[in-house]
């Protein structure tokens, strides 16, 4: 049988498709990861990988094996993390991500009382592009992630955190801006602005253009929360933001005005998200009441979830 160190050298190669960034990946010299491939393939009498001075590709076979190896190394990695808790609650190491237009505002209130609760805790936080979470949750590069509800997969399980608006932003001397609220029918015409494709709010910006006759500024997109923000300073359009971000930057800042729409509620449902497999079920529920909390103390107007 294969040992998991040769399971993770194929892995990492069929993800980067390149010998010396999979030893980089992991912290190998590359002779040593192209020895062990070759032992792998001896050992399997299957050739895994395709050889040439200019490219590396997977065979048909070993695309298959990659799978079935990506399913070993993320029950390897449950065992490791399940010992070393030892049976205590909330221990160990979790790989959670989550996308950057929440990371940033919601992680700052809930941490630090999560870490006061359970110290033994360690949490590796990664963030990456919403579309992107599910596939590393599958691939066992993380093991729960908070996202955008719903996510696609009969594989994972999820549990409603909150309900989160989205708030029309408008530059401090856009016309608008001295409104409490506006109309629907107002906002037709209107350039609006958002953040590129990838992101979620990007779809639940276009989808709100169509709605409303807005027009979608497709040549100026943002790459974060706060290029979008500052592009509407200077008056190239406005935006929807989502309300953490809101209440932490927009709500202090004189250039800046939110304005509700009048007969419309707009909000986003967040979540938390992990494999149906996996034997962390209390410790993940456990973990989205911290979240919860976070955001029930540290927010307002945003409801909470259950």
């Amino acid at each position: 049988m294969p040992n998991l160190r040769q399971l993770e050298y194929l892995v990492a190669l069929s993800e980067t498709l390149n010998f010396k960034r999979a030893a980089e990946r992991t912290n190998a010299t590359q002779p040593t990861l192209s020895e062990q491939l070759r032992a792998l393939e001896e050992r399997l009498r299957v050739q895994l990988v395709e050889r040439s001075p200019r490219r590396v590709v997977l065979t048909p076979i070993g695309l298959q094996i990659v799978e079935v190896a990506r399913r070993m190394l993320r029950d390897a990695d449950e065992i490791r993390m399940l010992a070393s808790s030892g049976g205590r609650e909330l221990s160990g190491l979790l790989r959670l991500g989550l996308p950057p237009t929440i990371g940033p505002f919601l992680l700052p209130r809930a941490l630090p009382p999560l870490h006061q609760a359970y110290p033994s805790l360690k949490l590796y936080v990664r963030e990456s592009l919403p579309d992107d979470l599910p596939r590393m949750l599958e691939d066992g590069r993380l093991d729960l992630v908070i996202t955008l509800l719903p996510v696609a997969g009969s594989e994972f399980c999820s549990v409603q955190l909150f309900r989160e608006p989205l708030v029309l932003t408008v530059a401090g001397d856009h016309p608008l801006a001295a409104r409490t609220s506006v109309r629907r029918d107002e906002l037709r015409g209107l350039d609006v602005l958002t953040l590129g494709p990838g992101h979620q709010l990007h779809n639940a910006v276009v989808a709100l253009c169509n709605e409303f006759g807005a027009n979608l500024r497709s040549d100026f997109e943002g790459t974060s929360l706060h290029t979008l923000r500052e592009m509407v300073v200077m008056g190239l359009g406005v935006t929807f933001l989502p309300g953490l971000y809101v209440q932490r930057e927009i709500d202090s800042d004189p250039n800046l005005r939110t304005i509700p729409i009048e007969g419309r509620s707009i909000y986003r449902t967040v979540g938390l998200v992990w494999r149906k497999t996996s034997g962390l079920k209390a410790d993940y529920e456990r973990l989205a009441d911290f979240f919860r909390q976070a955001v029930s103390e540290g927010f307002t107007g945003i409801t909470t979830l259950t």
